[in-house]
């Protein structure tokens, strides 16, 4: 409080004036009184319900613990798969296995009325007799609604594991009763038609209800508990059609665990281990008789609020103020300045970031002011054919904020006519203004054009078109009125020369050399007006394999792009058997300078790793002249696309390494909380940005993801197979915190570590 107080106490006035409001006092002493009487009731409700739950799910479990202990009788085995004698009953084996479970309905109120039916013996064994024929146990107990045909049939005819029944009429001795029952065959991997034994717990409503008898005891009213498909185990209270009424009822919100409906207060939990509803209400008029004794001390309240809002009152003032002086002295210590006297601290920083805002608006303009530059580069860099792939390509041009790159369309270049050998200042500004207004006048005419300089008075143009054969007269016949009216409106004079064309952005670098190599041709025979590479006559007796094209070849097939190489080989065979004639020497020449680069593609490690290395190198060599064009184009081709293959191949076996050294990393240091993706990257001696999107290729899975779902594992089968503590867990997982472990391993498997536990116990 001593330094920058005036912040604190700004904020501390603002928290005691509103608690000072009179209004709100009197508003929720009233509010409090409804919500504390709420409150209680529902909390007492809650903890008597799941009393009564935690009760009953025991005395279920006992149930089913008694049904595993009479898997686990031998005597019960050994009877329940012998063979039946002919002539008589084993009397003293049925006997022996009264004698022993008699004496678990003597201590348990649930195992009162329970039966055994034995299937080769076709007996009925209950705790005080036993039926040899099951028509005898129907005729003294048996479902009211249910035929001895159906109870033989569904009941004793077919194979049950944890089955149970709901609440179903039931007559004993003459006597009626409701009942729920639990079904279970055995052995307990029993499976088809028929168990060799089946054991069926009678457990009657009243039993139930008397676990649940506290909540009505405090506060009168009903209980009900159903399954988790809404069958009734047990009603008190509440006749079946009021409940069916509630269930039925659009504004009765069944997942909601408070909730008024009528004149009740309905409280509802539900058990997370077998799903049963546990249902109580609250008469409306028992909930508020305490209201007005919370009324009394309303005033009491409204003090004791007082006091408590001054001290939340000072602990938010310091918190909130704490962040504002944590930026100050940031502040201080980046710019190196107090603030200055008579001057607050909410000054001193809107000046500070006034400024930061304004030198970040000064960067962005000067990357705006050097766009233009990176876009020119990048299209220097295009027409020299200095990328090596598409990707490459793609990546500079979205750096140059270019949306699109041509894939297809014409190189050319522009002159400005009238200015060559004149290198005065008052001619290169001249050719300035004249080279501005040809560029703006060349966008206005073909919007997606893209342009640089190539010297004073030349333009390169690189159009955009679809079609080769409609394209080449669209442009010839817009160029025509333009150069027209250039020369009119600016007295410009301009000629030009376009290479052939493109499909591809790898083949924009061949475009322009033709260009080039047209307008040298324009300019040795001094031809003005605009001419097209594929008009030109071709004199030289050479052949064209210039090294750029060579180098081209090269490293698309390093990169794997089978299509761009096949692209360029057949653009090297049309350059010199379309628009050349070529000596037979020269063209001989021309296949071994071809076979030589494919050659050198052998020497690269990848390729000589290969099963196919041999056969691929005796293709190569075995390429001659004497063979059809078209024959030989082909082989070149195939030849190419295979060692491309070859190279694709060997990059995804070493990316599936790769990925495989990762996953050995992970199963080895899951455990460490500090594994982080840097530490990853660092094991593999890769770039963090590169493993994590090597990893979601090859498998499809993040890698974050794959680490929590490999920790999540070993934290399943720790809670399967020991019984260390949930935190234990978590830490040996790699869990700082073992509320963020409990969060991961719910969100990854749907349950609680706990509730999972409970489930293989």
């Amino acid at each position: 409080m001593a330094k920058d107080s005036t912040i604190f106490r700004g904020f501390l006035i603002s928290y005691i004036v509103i608690l000072i409001i009179p209004s709100i006092a009197g508003y929720m002493s009233y509010r409090t009184s409804i919500s504390v009487t709420q409150s209680i009731s529902i909390e007492n409700s809650v903890t008597q319900l799941q009393k009564s739950q935690q009760m009953l799910e025991r005395r279920m479990a006992e149930v089913e613990g008694f049904t595993r202990q009479l898997a686990l009788n031998q005597d019960l085995y050994v009877l329940m798969n012998e063979k039946k004698p002919a002539s008589n009953e084993n009397v003293y084996g049925i006997w022996k296995i009264m004698k022993e479970v008699m004496v678990f309905g003597q201590t348990n109120d649930f195992l009162k009325n329970y039966y055994i039916y034995l299937h080769n013996y076709n007996v009925v064994l209950t705790p005080g007799s036993a039926y040899f024929r099951p028509e005898h146990y129907y005729e003294n107990a048996h479902y009211r609604d249910m035929s001895l045909q159906d109870w033989q049939t569904n009941i004793l005819g077919r194979t049950h594991s944890r089955e149970m029944m709901p609440l179903t009429p039931f007559i004993t001795n003459g006597g009626e009763t409701s009942v729920i029952s639990y079904l279970q065959s055995l052995p307990l991997d029993s499976f088809g038609d028929e168990a060799p034994a089946t054991v069926v717990i009678l457990i009657d409503q009243k039993t139930v209800a008397s676990l649940l008898t506290g909540v009505r005891e405090r506060y009168g009213g009903w209980t009900y508990v159903s399954d988790s498909e809404g069958h009734a185990i047990s009603t008190q209270g509440i006749e079946p059609a009021a409940i069916d009424a509630m269930n039925s009822d659009a504004g009765f919100d069944e997942g909601k665990q408070s909730q008024f409906f009528g004149d009740d207060l309905v409280i509802t939990i539900r058990s997370d281990s077998n799903g049963w509803v546990y249902r109580a209400g609250i008469p409306r008029d028992v909930l508020m008789k305490n209201a007005n004794v919370i009324k009394s001390i309303t005033w009491t309240v409204t003090g004791a609020a007082l006091v408590i809002g001054l001290g939340i009152g000072w602990v938010l003032s310091r918190r909130n103020s704490a962040p504002i002086h944590r930026l100050l002295g940031m502040m201080r210590e980046q710019f190196g300045k107090e603030a200055p006297a008579g001057t607050n601290a909410y000054d001193f920083l809107q000046g500070n970031i006034s400024s930061m805002i304004t030198n970040s608006r000064w960067l962005e303009t000067e990357l705006e002011r050097q766009l233009p530059l990176i876009r020119d580069a990048f299209l220097k860099r295009l027409l020299a054919g200095e990328f090596q792939s598409r990707e490459e390509i793609h990546a500079a041009a979205e750096q140059a904020d270019l949306d699109d790159t041509p894939t297809c369309g014409y190189v050319g270049i522009l002159r400005i006519h009238g200015y060559a050998g004149m290198e005065s200042v008052e001619v290169l500004h001249e050719l300035n203004t004249a080279r501005l207004l040809l560029k703006q006048n060349l966008r206005e005419l073909l919007p997606h054009i893209l342009l640089t300089d190539l010297s004073s008075d030349r333009v390169v143009a690189i159009v955009t078109i679809e079609d080769e054969a409609s394209g080449k007269a669209g442009l010839a016949q817009m160029m025509e009125p333009f150069v027209a009216s250039m020369f009119g409106e600016y007295k410009i004079s301009i000629d030009g020369a376009f290479g052939s064309f493109f499909t591809s952005e790898m083949e924009v670098s061949r475009s322009y050399e033709q260009a080039k190599e047209t307008m040298s041709h324009a300019e040795y025979w001094q031809r003005k007006g605009f001419f097209w590479h594929d008009d030109i006559r071709q004199e030289s007796a050479t052949y064209y394999y210039p090294l750029e094209m060579e180098l081209r070849l090269i490293s698309t097939i390093r990169a794997g792009e089978a299509e761009e190489a096949k692209r360029i080989m057949r653009s090297v065979i049309q350059q010199n058997t379309e628009q050349r004639e070529l000596s037979p020497e020269m063209a001989g020449q021309l296949i071994v300078e071809v076979k030589g680069t494919l050659l050198k593609l052998l020497d690269q490690k990848t390729i000589m790793e290969s099963p196919h290395f041999e056969a691929v190198k005796e293709r190569i060599l075995a390429v001659a002249l004497h063979d059809s064009i078209p024959g030989m184009e082909a082989e070149l081709l195939d030849i190419s696309e295979t060692l491309c293959g070859m190279i694709v191949s060997k990059k995804q076996d070493l990316h599936s390494q790769t990925v495989e050294q990762i996953k050995q990393y992970i199963a080895a240091h899951y455990s460490d909380a500090e594994l982080t993706l840097y530490r990853i990257a660092e094991q593999v001696e890769r770039p963090e940005k590169y493993i994590s999107t090597l990893f979601k290729d090859v498998t499809g899975t993040n890698l974050s993801d794959h680490l929590e779902n490999v920790r999540m594992d070993q934290a399943a089968e720790l809670l399967k197979r020991s019984s260390v503590t949930v935190d234990e867990i978590a830490a040996s997982v790699g869990y700082n915190s073992s509320h963020s472990f409990r969060r991961a391993f719910k969100r990854v498997t749907g349950v609680s570590p706990s509730v999972y536990r409970q489930s293989f116990q």
